[in-house]
């Protein structure tokens, strides 16, 4: 590897490239003993003991080794951080490739600017987040004055949050949701796929790949089969026969009409569809979404399996998916287990098709980075984790520690850390272009928040930028812990993510939700099925509902939206997902009758 590939840094790479090809040197001459001048000054503190060790014992192969492994490692972590590149590459490219050029970014300043409702000048941008930053924490201040409340600081000066109580589920709202349950008909998967499509035309979404016009009959047919095939895990060869549909069939029409860009095209139809749905907005406005890793068991050998002991038995892989708060599940990525979850957080919102209008996005522990904060306020977006242990981090102070635990006598002592606002002042065009590139697509976020969360403290574009993400941290926990019913609404948006997780999971009920495909591409259009399935279940429901409560309010029984707030469509009790599979569009469609719905099941009383 060192032979054919040549790497390129900056100054802050230049002991470690000049390592790299001595030890190519070494290779190419079978020489065993490294160069009296070989440089060690690239080598972390917790791995030079062992280069001192070998030194002292005068062992030349020791030293060799020990050396040879700390250039290997600090050429990996170069590549991850971009401190390090690889000419003509496109993943360790320069870093500098994958923002928009000084003179791209000239013209388009003011206008990422002004969708982002951030100043261009760095002074004015640090007075308003300091202001900012002052409000927050004198909320928090009121809070903890009262030193008896859920938030309070102890007698040792430590920062105590008690837990939230559960949420208090009005019982009116639950046995609304009986009734409704009773009200809804039964009706098979496959018979929802069928349904929705009369209503939104989704699998005129699938396209053939060549660009073939004519579509048979039974084209929709052999469609909806291929799609459950995937997303309830039986896999083509148990779906041929179970539907009766020739395995060579379904075969053919998952290669020329089953692929990522048709299954997203279907599953926004879906989503647009959802959206208009009356009892949709009851759910929530559409403005704020999270995001969590689905972990699932695989087969075979496969480049994005991991073994992880904790949720797998042998191995497996994630699925990140990114939910709004009308329960729509508008964004799917396949990762592998092991790596940061955080650096997949804004792929999907940024590319984001629904005509929803995402401001605030929630998240776990797992989904959270300095990188991640800056980079959603500069977007002009808020970043609202639930953060784990959020008592014990670092909280940031824009100014002297006396002036601030003078200003705020609770609140300051826990603000530790003096923030460089002079290094955010300095590289805030920078900061405002690197968000420009994200936002008019020039680049990945996933790509480039990976290299600046493992850059070190040399890179000063990601050391900036973490110093601002920190002082929006800061803010986040300030408001957090100071409003209950704010943090109430986060974990509120996380559960019907985890809803969502188990609905997935009851569909993926074949082979024991163990992922067969091997290949990425063959997992990514899998999990986009499943997606897919899960957003029409919410769609049939969330309708569906909307009939019975309008039934019900014809009746005379009044029925309040706050109770139905409380309402998940994300269930399938009135779903069969097993059995036989017949698809019969034909028959479905004479089912649904001259309203072009199913009736709803009669109760003896609607009060």
């Amino acid at each position: 590897m060192l032979e054919s590939v040549r790497f390129a840094g900056g100054t802050a790479a230049s002991e470690l490239l000049i390592a790299v090809a001595m030890l190519r040197e070494l290779n190419a001459t079978g020489r065993r003993k490294v160069f009296d001048e070989a440089p060690a000054g690239f080598v972390p503190a917790k791995w030079r003991g062992y280069l001192d060790q070998a030194r002292k014992t005068g062992s030349s192969t020791a030293y060799r080794h020990y050396w040879e492994l700390c250039v290997l490692l600090g050429l990996r972590d170069g590549l991850r951080s971009g401190d390090v590149f690889v000419p003509g590459s496109r993943r360790y490219a320069d870093p500098a490739a994958y923002l928009l050029t000084a003179e791209q970014w000239g013209p388009q300043r003011v206008e990422f600017c002004r969708l982002v409702g951030k100043p261009a000048d760095p002074g004015r941008a640090l007075a308003e987040v300091v202001d900012e930053l002052h409000a927050a924490v004198a909320e928090l201040e009121a809070v903890l004055d009262d030193g008896d409340g859920p938030v309070r600081v102890d007698e040792a000066g430590e920062l105590v949050i008690s837990p939230l109580t559960a949420e208090d589920v009005p019982d009116e709202a639950k046995a609304l949701k009986a009734e409704l349950t009773e009200m809804l008909p039964f009706a098979p998967i496959v018979s929802l796929l069928i349904e929705l499509d009369k209503r939104t035309g989704c699998l005129d979404c699938f396209t053939h790949a060549g660009g073939k016009q004519s579509r048979t009959p039974e084209l929709k047919r052999n469609l909806i089969a291929v799609l459950l095939a995937y997303s309830t895990n039986l896999g083509l060869t148990r779906m041929a026969e179970a539907c009766g549909i020739s395995y060579d069939i379904l075969a053919w029409t998952s290669e020329w009409y089953v692929r990522e860009e048709t299954l997203r095209a279907a599953n926004l139809a879906l989503i647009d569809y959802h959206q208009r749905l009356p009892l949709t907005s009851v759910f929530g406005a559409g403005t704020l979404s999270s995001s969590d890793g689905q972990r699932f068991p695989t087969r075979g050998k496969s480049i994005t399996a991991r073994a992880l002991s904790r949720y797998f038995a042998n191995e497996g892989l994630s699925t990140y998916t990114h939910v709004t708060d009308q329960h729509a599940t508008c964004g799917t990525k396949i990762i592998v287990a092991t790596k940061r979850e955080a650096h997949y957080v804004l792929d999907e919102i940024l590319g984001n098709a629904t005509d929803l209008p995402i401001t605030e996005h929630a998240t776990d522990t797992h989904g959270v980075t300095l990188v991640n904060f800056g980079l959603f306020d500069l977007l002009g977006m808020q970043l609202s984790p639930r953060i784990r242990d959020l008592g014990r981090i670092t909280l940031y102070r824009p100014g002297a520690r006396a002036e601030t635990e003078a200003r705020f006598p609770h609140t300051g002592s826990l603000m530790t850390r003096k923030a460089n606002l002079d290094l955010i002042d300095e590289h805030w065009d920078d900061l405002l272009r690197l968000a420009g590139s994200l936002k008019f697509g020039h680049a990945t976020a996933s790509l480039l928040v990976g290299k600046l969360s493992a850059s070190g403290r040399q890179n000063t574009l990601a050391a900036a930028l973490k110093e601002y993400g920190a002082l929006r941290r800061t803010i986040y926990a300030a408001k957090y812990l100071a409003d209950p019913d704010y943090r109430r609404k986060i974990a509120r948006q996380l559960n019907k993510g985890e809803s969502l997780h188990a609905l997935r999971r009851d569909l993926l009920y074949a082979h024991e939700g163990m992922i067969r495909a091997r290949q990425l591409e063959d997992q990514t259009e899998q999990a986009w099925c499943l997606t897919l399935a899960t957003n029409a279940v919410i769609a049939w429901t969330t309708e569906y509902y909307g009939l019975a409560v309008e039934q019900m309010r014809r009746a005379g029984r009044r029925i309040d939206d706050e109770v139905l707030a409380h309402i998940s469509p994300a269930h399938g009790e009135n779903i069969n997902f097993f059995g036989a599979i017949e698809v019969d569009i034909d028959a479905e469609l004479a089912a649904l009758g001259p309203t072009g719905y199913r009736p709803l099941r009669v109760r003896d009383t609607l009060f």
